[in-house]
């Protein structure tokens, strides 16, 4: 296909941007629809997935048949066999009369099943059947109707997880997704999000009388760069907040920035209890807050080992060999170095003792004095749950079990510490 037919569609349906894999998703609708294939289209909520389903109808062979969109997420689970696929008076409660699916409505046109990762799966049988064999049967009769309706399903979740997770019929995805369409989200259109504000900022002025809004070149940097988890969506009620509510037409980045919300998610381990912060944690963020627990892990680990250094030289050797056997998983046990008298295993090891009685000293306690203590190229676990596990066996350790002091010197409320003991089976500490 080339660019021009391209373009073509895009004037005819209205749809604005040049990004390569827009017009990709493009290229594809376009050719498979003059077949009766099924089509799958994936997509972000908010991306124009009905779109493509309308270009897909509108260049088939159907286009003078009726056209369906359902909201498969939007009917109720005990009435959506009835709206697909008709009732029959008296089939339930309320049942005054016979009625006619949707299926059976739109024979000769095209049903656009969104959100077709909600449909229950007692639906998703009988759907199924229609893909297969284009019959289905009323609710409450047993009399195989025929019907020939072409198929296109979007949904903005992954199906191969509601198949894993048993929500969703491994056959009818396979089924479903004899022609896959992936419709890309706005953040990955790149200028496309200007020149959407654009139309949007012009269709608000026109509607209300008024002069365009204009961005200007470090206003339009800083929206391209917004991820727009609402996608189109969202980009088009922002267009119409700004055209309703600012006074001025030209907008620079520091009066844009309030119409750009910052994301509301935060895909941080939780590290604060539901309720208001206390005392330890007032004004600390849960980015703060994991920033100085790993700094304050960084922090011990080297108190650690200077500890067991001090050890190691002095008096207490066996104590040493103890409390590194305890910490091993701290330290890097490849490094050449001197071992305990009497510890025949390789797996230990410490910096050599440094030299007290001006004797001459090895080249390689002049090259590593006991000050320099590496860590940065350490081969540590970098597991959160195993980090944070240490820190609250060691606070308790160091408290005495008060949980209310080791809760206020780990910087998190006695409830989250409570939770926490639970979640790592620390209860009984």
């Amino acid at each position: 296909m080339t660019t021009q037919e391209i373009q073509s569609i895009k004037l005819r349906f209205g749809i604005i941007g040049n990004a390569p894999a827009l017009n990709y998703a493009i290229q594809v609708a376009a050719q498979v629809a003059p077949t009766d294939m099924t089509v799958l289209i994936t997509g972000e909520s908010g991306s124009g997935k009905e779109s493509f389903s309308k270009i897909i109808h509108a260049l088939s062979p159907r286009k003078h048949g009726q056209f369906i969109a359902i909201n498969c997420g939007a009917i109720p689970e005990g009435t959506i066999d009835s709206e697909l696929f008709g009732h029959e008076k008296g089939s339930f409660t309320g049942a005054n009369e016979a009625r006619k699916g949707y299926f059976e409505v739109t024979n000769g046109g095209t049903i656009f099943l969104d959100e077709i990762g909600e449909m229950p799966l007692g639906t998703q049988a009988r759907l199924l059947r229609v893909l297969e064999n284009g019959e289905f049967i009323r609710v409450g009769s047993s009399k195989v109707q025929k019907t020939d309706v072409r198929v296109v399903a979007a949904t903005n979740v992954n199906l191969l997880d509601r198949v894993q997770a048993g929500t969703f019929r491994e056959d009818l995805y396979y089924r479903l997704n004899t022609v896959p369409i992936t419709v890309p989200a706005l953040r990955e259109r790149g200028e496309d999000i200007y020149l959407l504000f654009r139309k949007f900022a012009s269709d608000s002025a026109e509607r209300y009388r008024s002069k365009p809004i204009t961005l200007l070149p470090d206003a339009v940097q800083a929206l391209t760069r917004f991820r727009f988890p609402g996608n189109i969506r969202q980009l088009k009620n922002i267009a119409e907040q700004i055209s309703v509510l600012e006074t001025e037409r030209e907008l620079d980045a520091r009066r844009l920035a309030p119409y750009l919300p910052q994301e509301q998610v935060s895909r941080l381990p939780m590290l604060l209890g539901q309720g208001a912060p206390d005392s330890a944690t007032a004004g600390y963020s849960e980015r703060d807050l994991l920033y100085k627990i790993l700094f304050d892990m960084r922090r011990d680990m080297t108190d650690l080992k200077k500890m067991v250094l001090e050890l190691a030289t002095g008096q207490r050797p066996h104590e040493a060999q103890e409390l590194l056997r305890q910490n091993s998983h701290l330290f890097n046990n490849t490094a050449p170095a001197g071992t305990f008298e009497g510890n025949h295993s390789s797996e230990y090891f410490l910096p050599a003792a440094p030299n007290y009685n001006n004797e001459p000293a090895s080249e390689y306690e002049e090259e590593t004095p006991v000050e320099d203590i590496p860590h940065e190229t350490e081969e540590e676990t970098l597991s959160l749950d195993v980090k944070e596990r240490e820190m609250i066996l060691k606070a308790l350790k160091k408290h005495n079990n008060k949980r209310k002091y080791a809760a206020h010197d780990l910087g998190i409320s006695e409830r989250t510490l409570y939770r926490k003991l639970k979640q790592y089976d620390l209860e009984q500490v």
